[in-house]
């Protein structure tokens, strides 16, 4: 009775959305077959948002027979492209796929939406791998598409494809504005070649506060401070005003490097010079900067002197610093406020607890995450070769050379323990055998890219690597003395910033 009124009172496109997302929702198919119907019968079959909306009903209710019919509804590419950036908007990336593939006709815009879409939804394997099937197509790849691209590479890390795609735009002589100049200086940021975003930085036209901040923002994930302040100086020479993104990455750089008084310099300078607002994201930085100093109750005073609501990052980045710092006080504080608890948060609980050699309460929150179906996020890492990108989980036994890797893990941490390399067991969460703590440790996913590197590549050569989380100390350690027992250089790309070891040092000096 409630869905006939509303028919009757509120016959629009808005209504019928809101009618199919209940439908998604409560699993009513006979109702979801009724409010088709209803659209068919109003006129709005070829609405694209609408049409979209009832690709993602009957996706949802495992009618792939009905999606294809529902879409071949939509006579002209104007709306088939508007249903693709509609679905897409809605994370619905296996369905686009299925639409795309049934489509008669593609133009660049169907092309831009995809792969776009692809980078929007961190399918970055899935942009790149349609991009090189839209160069076997006549269609040609305008200035959106290789910004969406060359996003993708930045992501992934993927340094051969970047400069694969960097060699296209050449070729093709794409105009290069501000837009794709920023893109290019954080892709070959993000790819390991800090130098080559140099280079383009100085090259570009810099009149757009964009490039700018590509460029600081790719110094500090170097942990290059100093010349990411250099670079913030040039900005006034320049008459370039920064902007609140600005002093997200000249707050990052100092945070990354220690620096206190240089970031509470800047923070008081984008205020009270600038006249800039701090957003979440600079209370975020400097909650970060004072709380990896182990200025906790100092941290703890920013947060609570906030103008609007902290977020969850916020907590979490005083959560991290407590389980560095061993303050169980804050710590309990900070997840009390994590409305909305994920695995990490557990985890950094529980890390916090069994560094205190707490046991009980580190078993109970692993209850907790028991109960609550919380799983500890997966460590993942991936190493470049040639236009390959081959991806290992923790204790991955999935790719085809696993024996030959596991030989070279194995000899490598033999030949690390020899000069004088120790598991450290106190990060293992378990309150298990020391033999299984140190089994747990020796297979994290950057070892085994590691040692996947050693054996594909030759002697001398650089290796990359890139990983989802932030590097434990342990591989830290472990990868200082690979570098020095190899003589090679071994750069890795954690969640937050570059390590760059070489000698059996790191960049980062061992601050991160």
């Amino acid at each position: 009775m409630l869905y006939f009124l509303t028919y009757v009172l509120l016959p629009d496109s808005t209504v019928l959305h809101r009618l199919l997302e209940r439908c998604r929702v409560s699993m009513d198919f006979r109702t979801a077959t009724k409010t088709h119907a209803r659209v068919v019968v109003l006129g709005f079959a070829t609405y694209p948002s609408l049409v979209a909306s009832l690709i993602s009903t009957y996706a949802h209710f495992h009618q792939p027979h009905i999606v294809l019919h529902v879409f071949s509804n939509v006579l002209d590419l104007f709306n088939m492209n508007l249903v693709i950036e509609s679905l897409m908007k809605g994370g619905q990336c296996d369905v686009v796929k299925k639409v795309f593939g049934k489509m008669p006709v593609r133009d660049v815009v169907t092309w831009n939406s995809m792969v776009g879409g692809y980078v929007k939804n961190r399918r970055f394997f899935c942009a790149l791998s349609l991009f090189r099937k839209m160069l076997s197509t006549k269609v040609e790849p305008d200035g959106f598409t290789f910004a969406s691209v060359v996003t993708a590479c930045a992501r992934l890390g993927a340094l051969s494809n970047a400069k694969w795609v960097h060699g296209l735009m050449v070729e093709k002589r794409l105009e290069l504005n501000y837009i794709l100049s920023a893109a290019l200086i954080d892709m070959y940021a993000k790819c390991g070649r800090i130098d080559v975003s140099r280079q383009i930085f100085e090259e570009v036209v810099r009149d757009h506060v964009s490039v700018w901040n590509a460029m600081i923002s790719g110094l500090a994930i170097h942990g290059l401070v100093m010349d990411a302040t250099e670079v913030f100086s040039r900005m006034e020479l320049e008459c370039v005003l920064p902007d609140s993104v600005t002093f997200v990455g000249i707050l990052t750089a100092c945070s990354h490097c220690g620096l206190v008084e240089e970031g509470r310099k800047y923070f008081d300078m984008m205020q009270n010079h600038f006249r800039i607002q701090p957003q979440l994201e600079h209370y975020g930085t400097m909650v970060d900067l004072l709380g990896r100093v182990g200025l906790m109750e100092e941290a703890y005073a920013v947060i609570k002197e906030m103008p609007m609501e902290p977020d969850v990052v916020i907590w979490r980045a005083l959560l991290s610093a407590c389980r560095i710092y061993r303050n169980k006080e804050l710590g309990e504080v900070s997840i009390a406020n994590i409305s909305r608890l994920e695995s990490g948060d557990f985890v950094l609980l529980s890390n916090m607890y069994c560094s205190l050699n707490n046991w009980d309460s580190a078993e109970r929150v692993r209850q907790m995450m028991k109960v609550g179906g919380f799983r500890k996020r997966r460590g993942k890492s991936w190493i470049e070769l040639g236009d390959c990108i081959h991806q290992f989980n923790a204790a991955d036994q999935s790719h085809a050379e696993m024996k030959s890797i596991y030989r070279v893990l194995e000899g490598l941490t033999q030949r690390a323990k020899l000069e004088g390399f120790t598991p450290l067991m106190d990060l293992v969460l378990m309150d298990v055998s020391e033999e299984e703590k140190e089994e747990n440790l020796t297979f994290h996913s950057e070892k085994l890219a590691l040692a996947y590197g050693v054996l594909k590549t030759s002697p001398g050569t650089k290796i990359r690597i890139s990983k989802n989380l932030r590097i434990c100390l342990d591989c830290h350690n472990w990868i200082k003395i690979v570098s020095k027992i190899l003589n090679r250089e071994i750069i890795v790309r954690d969640r937050i910033r570059f390590h760059q070891f070489e000698g059996g040092v790191c960049s980062c000096k061992d601050y991160w």
